[in-house]
């Protein structure tokens, strides 16, 4: 029998009354070094030892001055100070002791022999730190229950103390299950999922100042999991049980909770991460964490990090917003809040928020995440154009530095971002070459990659650019000339030897509006077939890569994609024609300094070399401009 949830309850009444049933981590305390105690977390206030600094000292190389000497000295009467009487040379950090009280720079001095001579007269306490400046004794440096940081550590030390109270970290067990599942490094076979969710949250733990203590994989066996979660229950401070939360035949988790203890909530009104299982097992908090990698990053972050910090009296860390427009209209559901991943970057002063795909196993979209939209549980969803609030997951300086593409996909948008990686960041999604010139159009992007075939003349991208941009000057830069073709079965087992023959197989497609699927429909219109009769021309794929990677791995016999595509995944191909790789942007957008590096690269020797490596590209104009009127 199949389990069930029927829970919805909403995150903050989810975590208010979880929090509740629950009592705060045991309070043990240890005295650390404070050069070792980086994250941890202080049970006591620290009061300073001693003062910083321990003296009145040199806050310049110099001279110190007996400050009334040095009175009615200026440029037209300068006045002479004598060596052991009026100063004394001193270093940054120097004693100032008396009778001297002021510090003179260097650059302001001129050697007389043994004397100097001054322009300008010093005032009492010119250029000296005091006594206690910076800490005074006994004044507080940080308070109970702060995250130790590495400033913190500075000033500790400054203030003279080399040791520091801090509580115990709880241990975390993280117990990763399923028969599935493997080790990385383990033989794949049919089947096998490499198990990665318990070392992200490993890490996150870590992140939070606890210690993680990961459980090698149970299998979907009930007493396994059973003996293996009683076991962390009794040995670690709070348990994390990765994966069979949900309603599957093998989804044990619930059941064996119910055994050994109490399930509080089992559904939260959030998207990702709806299937979490809020428990308690002889008074420890265990939670049940969904398997897709979103989710439990999700989970992770809304629910199991403020509970560490409620259960250790620390204040909850909230992430930097900022506001930014919404690229693209989203759906949601009033059943969920949910937490949407963008990219982000910055056009005309104004933040742009490009949504990525919002599948709970999109463990990539967190990678390319700048940050989430949070879309309330009381919205139907949000319109394009729409002011939202983005929750950072980048900083905000690497975000504002930053080329937006929105438009065709291509491999080598991965390779210019890799090689643009240490000037500025390359954000590119992948809505084909019309969707592309449309987020262009309403000013979402700077650059739209596109490869547009216009049948009638048979030459590419610049007629829809007029067509679309009518009396406006824009520009494209040349991109790369890149070899299209049929991805087909290594061996090529069908003997497909162009697009007829597609009819005869299991196809898989590329995304409407893009311009690998616009050139598929002309070959069929030319070869006079029509598009049902193709099995699988509905299936749609983002990227030519997937069309590789599906094709590799048995999921379909053919699909149209770059050769490039086909030499990374390992298909057979058949060329069927090249095509004009290049991006549209407004004229104007060629003073940006950052689509100015983006052209370098373009034109680089590196960039070159890696289009050989890939193979299937010319790049014989690659990175010149063509103004169009």
């Amino acid at each position: 029998m199949q389990n069930i949830y029927l829970e919805n309850v909403t995150l903050d009444d989810a975590l208010d009354n979880y929090l509740s049933h629950l009592t705060p981590f045991p309070l043990t305390v240890g005295q650390v070094p404070v050069t070792d105690a980086l994250g941890r977390v202080t049970s006591h206030a620290v009061f300073a030892a001693n003062n910083s600094p321990l003296y009145d000292c040199a806050a310049m190389d110099g001279i110190a001055v007996v400050s009334r000497h040095t009175q009615g000295a200026r440029e037209v009467s300068p006045v002479t100070l004598k060596h052991g009487q009026d100063f004394v040379y001193v270093d940054t950090g120097d004693p100032v002791l008396p009778p001297y009280d002021a510090v003179i720079m260097v650059e302001e001095v001129q050697k007389a022999g043994n004397d100097v001579i001054i322009r300008k007269a010093a005032v009492s306490y010119q250029h000296i730190r005091a006594i206690g400046e910076d800490v005074v004794k006994n004044e507080l440096i940080i308070p109970t229950g702060r995250k130790i940081r590495p400033v913190d550590i500075g000033a500790l030390l400054s203030g003279g103390i080399t040791s520091v109270s801090v509580k115990a970290q709880p241990i975390i067990a993280v117990i990763p299950t399923g028969s599935e599942l493997i080790e990385p490094g383990d033989e794949i076979k049919t089947g096998s999922i490499i198990e990665s969710n318990s070392r992200m949250l490993e890490a996150l733990i870590q992140e939070d100042g606890c210690q993680p203590c990961r459980f090698p994989i149970v299998p979907d066996i009930e007493t396994e999991l059973r003996e293996t979660l009683k076991h962390a229950a009794a040995a670690c401070d709070m348990v994390l049980l990765c994966s069979g939360t949900s309603a599957g035949r093998e989804d044990y988790t619930r059941k064996i909770i119910e055994e050994l203890g109490e399930v509080v909530t089992h559904g939260v009104a959030i998207k990702p991460g709806k299937p979490a299982i809020l428990a308690i097992i002889g008074g420890k908090p265990v939670i049940g964490v969904p398997g897709y990698p979103v989710s439990a990053y999700i989970v992770y972050k809304n629910i199991i990090s403020p509970i560490i910090k409620s259960l250790q009296h620390m204040d909850r860390e909230h992430p930097a917003t900022i506001e930014a427009t919404l690229t693209r209209r989203l759906v949601s559901s009033v059943k969920h809040k949910e937490f949407v991943r963008v990219k982000l970057g910055k056009i005309n002063g104004r933040f742009i928020a490009t949504p990525l795909s919002r599948g709970a196993g999109a463990g990539m979209s967190l990678v390319r995440a700048d940050g989430f939209c949070v879309i309330d549980q009381d919205l139907e969803g949000l319109e394009a154009g729409a002011t939202v609030q983005i929750s950072l997951l980048r900083d905000l300086a690497g975000i504002e530095k930053t080329v937006i593409s929105i438009g065709s996909h291509d491999i080598i948008m991965d390779i210019l971002s890799d090689l643009m990686g240490t000037d500025i960041c390359l954000s590119s999604s992948h809505v084909g070459t019309i969707g592309g010139l449309m987020a262009l159009k309403n000013k979402e992007c700077h650059i739209a990659p596109i490869h547009h075939l216009d049948e009638a003349t048979g030459t590419y991208n610049v007629n829809i650019i007029k067509q679309l941009f009518p009396g406006r000057q824009m520009a494209l830069i040349k991109g790369v000339q890149r070899v299209q073709g049929i991805m087909v079965a290594k061996g090529n087992p069908l003997n497909i030897t162009g697009v007829a023959d597609v009819k005869r197989c299991r196809y898989v497609n590329r995304s409407r509006g893009t311009g690998t699927r616009m050139f598929l429909d002309y070959q069929l219109k030319l070869a006079g077939i029509p598009p049902e009769n193709i099995n699988g021309y509905d299936r749609e794929v983002s990227t030519h890569m997937n069309v590789g990677g599906i094709i590799a791995n048995g999921g379909a016999d053919a699909g149209l994609g770059v050769m490039s595509a086909a030499l990374a995944c390992s298909p057979d191909f058949v060329p069927i024609g090249v095509e004009d790789y290049d991006f549209a942007l407004f004229a104007n957008t060629l003073d940006n300094e950052y689509v100015k590096v983006f052209i370098h690269h373009l034109k680089s020797e590196k960039f070159r070399k890696k289009l050989n490596e890939l193979g299937g590209y010319t790049a014989t104009n690659c990175g010149e401009v063509v103004i169009i009127e």
